[in-house]
């Protein structure tokens, strides 16, 4: 477990969600981003999609990055020749394997999309490439079919195989099983690929991991089709934190890259999203916030600037005399217990009003409002 390789498809997968598009300077600070905190491969896109795409991806390639770029194909020949004139040497080559998928693309004729196959990988490696293969809908596919695939993409000289939870139906321990049991079948690295279908994508990707799984797939914030992807620092947190796993991707720009792919793809991250969400470090509750200003791991997993953040105390509906009396020692403001105690009385009010915590100022302005109010008595 401790070579696991991150392999994020924010380029790839996480641009096809619905309503996402990013231009060419975009995916170029996007590719710079992953690679500068030490993401150790990026899915760039799909070249066969024509002229804009291949652009894009061709800048990033002259970039020169440490990380190992991949463009992403189709079993056609076509699209591998895409890829190579946008100077890619690695390619992800995708075939369905499940029967629903292999009905809906070449009507069920199992032994076409075998021979596309081997046409795609024999013109790849002979070209020099370094080929991987995803089993699209591997979570759906008949078990013996996939792996005589999954065989015979290794035969024909595959360097690794991709498990895909294309359709996000997968819990952990199915995840487990089934992982388990083609790493054990083959000789090359297997990757693993899932989606939140059931919200369970982050969770699929470490019982992948921890059945065998060499290789991750992910993308930042779990932007990706429908409900999305394994988020990449969802993954990586849990690797270093639950697992002891250090991946070597420097944690705390993580929310810096949050916010560039939440700013180029017009998706906002939601205030409790996991490890970049405004909320994660955040503590209203009286309860909670009195623990953490004793001890901080009282409430929180890990220090917040492990991944960029930095706590916030917050005065809202479920705060206490102790919050209350901390944000207000910060302003050189000490209340008695009676005033503490108008003070927060007025709080609740205002934050149950304006259905939200209060700002430092509205708090600030009710402590006066409050002062001026006893003094009139």
């Amino acid at each position: 477990m401790n070579k696991v390789l991150i392999n994020d498809t924010t380029l790839r997968d996480g641009e096809q969600a619905a309503g996402v598009a990013f231009n060419l300077q975009e995916k170029v600070a996007i590719a710079k981003f992953l690679d500068a905190i030490g993401v150790h491969e990026i899915e760039v896109g799909i070249p066969a999609m024509g002229e804009s795409e291949m652009r894009a991806i061709a800048a990033i390639s002259d970039l020169d990055l440490s990380a190992k770029l991949l463009g992403w194909n189709r079993a056609v020949i076509s699209d591998i020749q895409a890829s190579m004139a946008c100077g890619l040497t690695r390619m992800h080559i995708s075939i369905p394997v499940s029967g629903i998928q292999i009905a809906a693309k070449f009507h069920g004729q199992w032994r076409i999309t075998l021979q596309q196959l081997k046409d795609s990988i024999s013109f790849a490696v002979d070209q020099g490439l370094w080929v991987a293969v995803g089993g699209e809908d591997s979570s759906r596919a008949d078990e013996n079919f996939l792996f005589d695939v999954a065989h015979y993409a290794q035969e024909w000289g595959a360097s690794r195989f991709r498990f895909c939870d294309t359709v996000g139906v997968l819990d952990p321990f199915s995840t487990y099983t089934k992982v388990n049991r083609l790493v054990a079948a083959l000789l090359i690295p297997v990757e693993i690929h899932t989606h939140n279908d059931f919200g369970l994508a982050t969770a699929n990707a470490l019982a992948g991991i921890k059945a065998g799984a060499l290789s991750v797939n992910t993308t930042v914030n779990g932007l990706g089709e429908r409900a999305g992807n394994a988020a990449l620092e969802e993954v990586v947190m849990a690797l270093k934190r639950i697992h002891g796993i250090d991946v070597g991707i420097e944690t705390p720009r993580l929310l810096e890259l949050s916010r560039l792919v939440a700013a180029a793809s017009g998706c906002s991250v939601p205030p409790w999203k996991a490890i970049v969400g405004e909320n994660t470090f955040a503590h209203e509750s009286g309860i909670h916030a009195h623990g953490v200003l004793q001890n901080p791991t009282t409430y929180e997993p890990f220090a917040p600037e492990e991944v960029g953040w930095e706590r916030r105390l917050v005065v809202g509906k479920h705060s206490g005399r102790h919050l209350l009396s901390n944000v207000l020692q910060q302003y050189g403001i000490i209340l008695n217990t009676e005033e503490t105690q108008s003070v927060l009385d007025a709080v609740r009010q205002q934050s149950i009003q304006k259905k939200r915590s209060l700002t430092t100022q509205e708090v600030l302005h009710l402590v006066h409002e409050q002062r001026v109010s006893h003094a009139i008595r």
